[in-house]
């Protein structure tokens, strides 16, 4: 099993110790002293195990975070309800992790919220920014405390959250932060609902509705080739055959701005959507090429 820390003081020891040891008994060619971060919730699915997996193959310590962030949940949000399964989490981590970090709010913010916050700008107010105000500072806050008490040199995320993926790797690049970000591709189920720990609050009819999330991707992928505006027509056209799905936002972005496309745009792209599933909000992405 995972050895389970709950300190910061505690997870800077051990991993200082980890990193010693490397350098004085690994052998030449072994990436020394390299520690592997994996930030996460909780509540672990076969999508966070696929990055924890990526994390394991690069070789060192692997170190998985479980920690429900309040300062990147806003009033009303799910923040008392978020499924916390830590038992479970680190049964399911035997073999992957070396170290599973489970702090309380306490710990990580013994005075309260902090009210130092680093700030995502204006690509934190847009999308799941604009339905989520302050998401993003919490998230980057929560994430550069994480890259300063484990130090790692490398932190694995996923890409179905596309935009925290790029809020932090440009954080990471505006900061000079000594970290290198390794995304993994959406881990999906056989049906093509992206993997999320919101999922289990679906109930039978919604969880059939909610592929309709990933059908409305692929439509729109496939007809991207006539443009941004036949993508959005052919996705939004699904999600409207489907009237369960309440849709929040759907959008195609210039994946190295994150900024809308423009109605000319030619080359790679990324879709984003959010609805509503009866009570529960779902996102997923979809690269293309316009």
């Amino acid at each position: 099993m995972p050895e389970i820390i709950t300190t910061i003081a505690e997870l800077r020891a051990r991993i200082a110790g980890a990193r010693r040891t490397a350098m004085q008994d690994g052998p030449a060619d072994a990436p020394t002293g390299r520690v592997v971060l994996v930030p996460t919730m909780g509540a672990l699915h076969e999508g966070h195990l696929r990055l924890v997996s990526r994390a394991r193959d690069l070789g060192g310590v692997v170190v998985v975070s479980i920690f429900v962030n309040p300062l990147q949940f806003g009033p009303g949000e799910d923040l008392d309800r978020y499924p916390r399964t830590l038992d479970a989490d680190v049964v399911a981590l035997e073999g992957l992790a070396d170290i599973v970090f489970a702090p309380t709010a306490a710990e990580m913010y013994p005075a309260g919220p902090s009210e130092t916050r680093v700030t995502a700008g204006e690509s934190g107010t847009l999308f799941e920014g604009a339905s989520r105000p302050g998401h993003f500072d919490g998230v980057l806050t929560v994430v550069t405390k994480l890259f300063n008490i484990v130090q790692p040199d490398v932190a694995v995320f996923g890409q179905k959250d596309a935009q925290q993926v790029h809020v932090i790797g440009r954080m990471v690049e505006d900061l000079n932060l000594p970290v290198t970000i390794a995304v993994v591709d959406t881990v999906r189920e056989d049906d093509g609902l992206a993997l999320s720990s919101r999922n289990r609050y679906l109930g039978a009819d919604d969880r059939l509705a909610a592929v309709t999330l990933s059908e409305a991707l692929a439509a729109g992928a496939d007809a991207a080739t006539d443009g941004v505006a036949a993508a959005l027509a052919a996705a939004r056209a699904r999600i409207e055959a489907q009237p369960a799905v309440k849709l929040d936002y759907l959008a195609i972005v210039d994946p190295e701005s994150f900024r809308e496309a423009s109605p000319d745009h030619h080359g790679p792209a990324l879709m984003l959507i959010a609805a509503r599933v009866g009570t529960t909000r779902l996102i997923d992405n979809q690269r293309l090429t316009t």
